[in-house]
């Protein structure tokens, strides 16, 4: 099966989805994703992105994840920078929100840099037919996690909880391609830095086709290539006007 994956991978050489990445949602445009995802270990991650588009350079946007442990919110803003007219698209985000777990509320910050790109403006792709992007993404999330001291004997704590930060380090590195008019492939490389898992690397290829108006479906494989992980399904749909 990892063998299949990584032909498809080599064919298909796609990228990221028509959401996040350094590219600025038109003014009064909205885009909003709900998927989930599925592995052999009946391990599950669902998730709600949306974005709005408030002007010319700046994207409104909020993220809502659950798993089995955990719940996160969060909301951010993103701002378009350099030349609009450009080959080259660079783009900074700053997010606040929270996560939920083993009954607790932690507050969480977030940092986002990205760079992109059309095939148009590379020599060695502007003659695939149909067109598509890359992308580069850096994302750094930190978040104050309230712990309790553990139970000794006659002592008593005046606070027994006290805070420890959390990091999570994310690259993701994507290619795009619209193989048709109503068909998107994407393949998405996933690298991340955890202080709780360490490093693991995962390869996510799905297909995105359109159904009715402005809704889309999309079905996908994610493969992990090192650290911890199983191989898990993916299933979502897009909305975009």
């Amino acid at each position: 099966m990892r063998g299949i994956i990584c032909c498809l991978a080599a064919l298909w050489l796609l990228a990221s989805a028509a959401a996040a990445g350094p590219w600025a949602r038109d003014p009064g445009g909205f885009f909003a994703a709900l998927s989930v995802e599925h592995d052999r270990d009946d391990n599950r991650h669902s998730g709600l992105y949306a974005e709005y588009g408030l002007g010319p350079r700046n994207t409104l946007g909020l993220e809502l994840g659950r798993t089995r442990d955990e719940t996160t919110l969060l909301l951010w803003w993103q701002r378009a920078l350099g030349r609009a007219e450009g080959p080259n698209r660079w783009a900074v985000s700053l997010g606040l929100g929270a996560i939920r777990r083993d009954g607790r509320y932690h507050p969480m910050g977030q940092m986002v840099t990205a760079w992109g790109r059309g095939f148009d403006s590379i020599p060695l792709l502007r003659r695939i037919p149909g067109g598509g992007w890359l992308a580069v993404e850096t994302r750094s999330k930190l978040a104050a996690i309230t712990r309790e001291y553990p139970e000794e004997p006659n002592v008593i704590w005046e606070d027994p909880t006290y805070l420890t930060p959390e990091t999570t380090h994310k690259l993701d590195l994507t290619l795009g391609w619209h193989a048709r008019d109503d068909l998107m492939l994407i393949n998405q490389f996933r690298f991340e830095q955890r202080d709780d898992t360490g490093f693991s690397g995962k390869l996510a290829i799905s297909a995105v086709r359109d159904l009715w108006g402005p809704a889309k479906l999309e079905l996908g494989l994610i493969e992990p290539l090192t650290g911890e992980g199983e191989r898990a399904v993916k299933l979502g749909t897009w909305i975009e006007f």
